[in-house]
Order: structure tokens, then sequence, then C-alpha cells
């Protein structure tokens, strides 16, 4: 290739290609156009990260947050308290309040108020502004002196109002008073607080919304026309706050509160606290009383494990001794696959409850029926009960188990307004019939000769089995 034909040729064409090709004049606006935006976003992105390390810093309560700031709420304590005006003695002593608020501080461990005087720096819970620290309720009882706090809480952006608990001797200065207990639940509009007293004994104390009765029951009782009626150990009607001193030594039954008014009942529940005594399963009186339970019983025999296992249940949830009850079984058998029985339990003079339970010693035991009959005819009266899809929810699958008197000729079930059907029984008077779960149904037992032995309601599935059978229209009988 000539250094002629490379001009000729190749030149014109190398010229037009360059000229095609867009230059600026002056690169550099373009340059400082980049440079500038660049700059921005470095700007920008170390600005976030100071804000990051700033809300790392509070919510990690290393950087103080101002106390103007506002915060979010996680939760809230129950507004029936919250709003109501302070009661007791202690509402007025303005001085002993502005002490206690001073000493207050939180619980590095588990995040909540403890007892005044405390270090006020560890934790992930601080006390937030401490002026909004108020008393809700505050006095002197028998020997001691109780104090209910509404706290407000804050653990970086997060805040909450905690309901605190403190206790002290009797005329105690705020340095004396000790952390009691704290709200766990938002929703209960009820606070209980039992502790042991300087004599060895008890006391309780219930803080409910103003204008609520306050009821601290002890031992149930369930009457021979089938209801259940209360020991009442401690009783305020429209003050809201009920105040119960208990005897020393373990009590028998966990003591129950109730706080209502004359509408409906707000909160029902047990105490807490303890000690209480239980049941021994090994004790020589209920050897005697398992040896009674069999008599009588139909169905496949129950290992002696197991039924002590369902008597000792039946005994602890109804709160009843095993001196004076007496315990039937009335059948035994399976449930899918495993032990299930019908017993009855009745206290010296008092109504029968009757209990269906299924389970094992590996999977727990399951209380499928809890239902309270007057005395008079309960051994005429046929029982059936829901039975439930295993796991989750156990939701009632339309069948229902029933178990017929022994002197029962047949047994019929009426769903809703429908005629009578006629239940298939077995040689031992055991069957099962259909019902929808949501439809109501009752067995009646008749004799050979026609008349009616019995009649009982088929109850719907409990799903709260917070109280004693009775307690609802659902675990009972009589109205």
């Amino acid at each position: 290739m000539t250094e002629n034909f490379a001009r000729s040729t190749l030149g014109p064409a190398l010229c037009q290609a360059a000229h095609g090709v867009g230059v600026p004049e002056d690169p550099w606006p373009g340059f400082a156009r980049r440079e500038r935006r660049h700059r921005r976003n470095r700007l920008i992105r170390a600005a976030v990260a100071a804000v990051v390390a700033a809300l790392v810093g509070v919510q990690a309560n290393v950087v103080p947050l101002p106390g103007w700031a506002p915060g979010i709420a996680v939760a809230a304590a129950p507004a029936a308290l919250l709003d109501a005006p302070p009661r007791g003695a202690l509402a007025g002593d303005r001085a002993w309040l502005d002490t206690l608020r001073e000493r207050i501080s939180a619980d590095p461990a588990m995040g909540r108020p403890t007892a005044p005087g405390g270090s006020k720096t560890d934790g992930f819970w601080k006390v937030g502004d401490r002026d909004r620290i108020r008393l809700l309720y505050g006095s002197d009882r028998p020997g001691r002196r109780v104090a209910l706090v509404a706290v407000p809480l804050r653990f970086g952006l997060l805040t909450k109002e905690t309901l605190v608990w403190y206790a002290g001797p009797a005329g105690a200065d705020a340095g004396q008073m000790r952390y009691a207990g704290h709200s766990e639940a938002a929703d209960d509009p009820v606070m209980t607080l039992m502790q042991a007293g300087p004599d060895g004994g008890a006391f309780a104390v219930v803080v409910g919304p103003p204008g609520s009765t306050v009821t601290i029951s002890g031992d149930p009782r369930y009457t021979p026309r089938g209801t259940l009626e209360y020991e009442d150990i401690a009783r305020a009607d429209g003050s809201g706050v009920g105040f119960a001193v208990l005897p020393p030594g373990p009590l028998r039954h966990e003591p129950v509160v109730r706080v209502g008014d004359d509408n409906h009942v707000l909160f029902q529940g047990g105490l807490g606290g303890g000690p209480y005594a239980g049941i021994d399963p090994t004790a020589r009186e209920m050897d005697v009383l398992l040896t009674a339970a069999r008599r009588g019983a139909r169905g496949t025999p129950m290992a002696d494990a197991d039924l002590r296992d369902v008597a000792g249940w039946a005994l602890l949830d109804s709160r009843l001794p095993v001196a004076g009850t007496t315990v039937r079984v009335l059948w035994s058998g399976t449930e899918g696959g495993r032990p299930a029985a019908l017993l009855t339990v009745q206290p010296a003079g008092g109504g029968v409850i009757a209990y269906a339970m299924h389970g094992d010693h590996r999977t727990g035991w399951g209380i499928d029926l809890r239902l309270l009959l007057p005395a008079e005819g309960a051994d005429r009266r046929p029982v059936g009960w829901r039975i439930r899809a295993d796991g989750g929810t156990r939701p009632p699958t339309g069948q229902v188990r029933v178990i017929a008197p022994p002197d029962a000729a047949r047994v019929t079930v009426t769903v809703g307004g429908a005629p009578p059907v006629a239940v298939a029984l077995d040689a031992s008077k055991v069957g099962t019939t259909r019902v929808p779960p949501d439809q109501p149904a009752t067995l009646t037992a008749y004799a050979t000769d026609g008349s009616v032995l019995g009649a009982t309601p088929v109850p719907p599935v409990e799903t709260d089995m917070s109280g004693l059978p009775g307690d609802s229209p659902a675990t009972r009988v009589t109205p």
C-alpha cells in the first residue's frame, strides 16, 4: 500500500467518520456537573449513615432522646384504670409520691420497674418522664402499705406504660417500698396482688374500675340443686377495690376474683401467688376413693395409673378435696386410640359434676366435658359430649358420645326443633349420634314402660375453662 493510495482512498473516509463524532468544544462543564452530583450523593450517604447511627444509639439507649421527642407506643395499660382518679389514703400525699418517683428505676433483666433505689442507667427499658409517674391506688391495710403506680417506660423510640405494684410495712416511707409485681396483659381491666404477710399468713388486694364490685372468694360450694356458690373472703361494692387477709399456711384452693357491675362480669380468674395445698395421688385415701370409683363402671376397665390421673384432674379442676368426695366411673373405653372415661365427682351433700376426659401420660389429658348436675336424679340422666378433632384448636366433629343410665331402655336425641331420633346403644348402653356443632340438642332417657327417666342438654364445646364447672350456663343444667 503506497502513501498516495492512503491519502487518496482512506483520507476522505476517515475525515467523514471523524466529523460524525460529536465532541464538545469545552469538556470542563460536563466534568464539573458530574463531580457536583457525586459530591452531593456522598453527602447524602454520610447524612443517612449519621441518622441511622443516631437512631441505633437512641434505640439502644446509648444516645439520650430529648424528652420532647415523641415515642412509638408498643403497649397500653388498661384504660379503665389509667383514666380513673387516684384512690386510697395515699392519693393526697404528694410528698410521699414525689419521693417514690425519684426512686423508681428499671430492671435490666426483666424490662420492668423494680425496687426503688436501684440503678437509673442500667437495663433496656428506662423510666421515661418521671413527672408522668402516677399513683392509681395507695393505702395502708392491716400490716401492709400497698401502692399501684403507673410508670412510663422507654426503650429508644418505643414507649409503654406499665402498672406496677409496690409494697412495704404499714406506714412505710417511699424508701421502704419494694417492687411486688407488674401488669402482664394490656386488656385486663383489673390488677391483683397476693403476698405473704408479716404474721406468716397472706394478704390479697384487687383494684378494678371505679364503681365496680370486687369479690374475693374462697372454697366453692356445689349446691344439691346444681348451682355453684362461693365463700366470700372479701367483698367491696362500688369502690372497685377489694382487700383480704388470708390465713397462715398453704391455702386449700386458689382464691377466685370477680370484678363486675350490675350488668356483667368484667373480670374473673384465679388470684395466683400460692402456696396451695395440692392433691397427693399416692395417698391412702386416694386408693380408697379409686377402689369405690370402679364399682358399676361400664366399658373397658381403665388402667390404675390412668384412673388415678383423671380422678386427680377432676378433683383439682373442681377444687374438691379427696376426703368427703365421691367419685364414680360411669364408663371407660377409648377415643382416638387413647384411654377415655366419663366419671362424676360429688362432694358430701352437694351437686354432681360429670367429667369426660381422654388422653394418656405421654400427651396429657384433655377435658371434653364439665357439667354440673342436680343431685336428685343424676343417676337417671343420659350424658353426652361433643367429640373433638385431635390437634390444634380441637374443633367439634359433629359426633356426640352418649352414655345412657343403667335403667334406660332407649335414648333419643332432639336437635333444635326437629323430631326426636333414637340413639343406637350397644350392650353397655353406650352409643354415638350426630349433632351439628352449632346446634343445641337434648338427650332423653326412657324406661321400659315408656316413662321418662331424665333429660340432659348436650352442652357446647367450652372455649374458656378458667372458671369452675357451674360458673357458666354451658357448664350447668340448672338455669
